[in-house]
């Protein structure tokens, strides 16, 4: 049986939880948040490399748009989409379980690296021409994540 993501993440948070405590005694709070940020940055182009890498071709917002399934297995996000392109791909997050489950385990405070960080690392790895612009989300007490990805399909110029 596979875990949804919703449960990797508790997982990983109980053991990121763990792992906080020691580097923050260790080396301090700010040396810890960033350490774990860049592994969890990592993981996330990684992981956006592994499902590029299942597609047909090129990823698209459109391939994104289809896999969102995969972050709302077990109700983990009630998201409302505003706008579907090939172009661009908004939408809101009304509910994220993610946040409620952090903070369920006392992970709130690492909450928006476990989650939030990777969002926008994702895209690098399944498609580096895609972006996400975010303002606010519920991790930081905003009635809701406002989702903006889009996809730039612009040739790049000489270096």
């Amino acid at each position: 049986m596979t875990a949804t993501i919703l449960e990797r993440r508790r997982i990983e948070a109980e053991f990121a939880l763990k792992l906080m405590t020691v580097m923050t005694d260790r080396i301090g709070k700010e040396a810890a948040r960033e350490i774990l940020s860049v592994a969890v940055k990592d993981a996330a182009r990684a992981f956006g490399r592994e499902l590029a890498a299942q597609e047909d071709g090129e990823p698209t917002l459109e391939t994104f748009a289809e896999r969102l399934s995969m972050w709302q297995a077990d109700d983990a996000l009630r998201l409302e989409v505003l706008e579907a392109t090939p172009k661009k791909l908004s939408f809101n997050v009304h509910r994220c379980r993610y946040a409620e489950t952090y903070k369920e385990i006392g992970a709130d405070g690492i909450g928006d690296i476990l989650s939030c960080e990777r969002d926008g690392e994702f895209c690098v790895g399944y498609n580096p021409k895609m972006k996400l612009t975010r303002t606010q989300t519920k991790m930081k007490g905003a009635d809701y994540c406002d989702f903006r990805y889009t996809l730039d399909d612009a040739e790049e110029g000489p270096q």
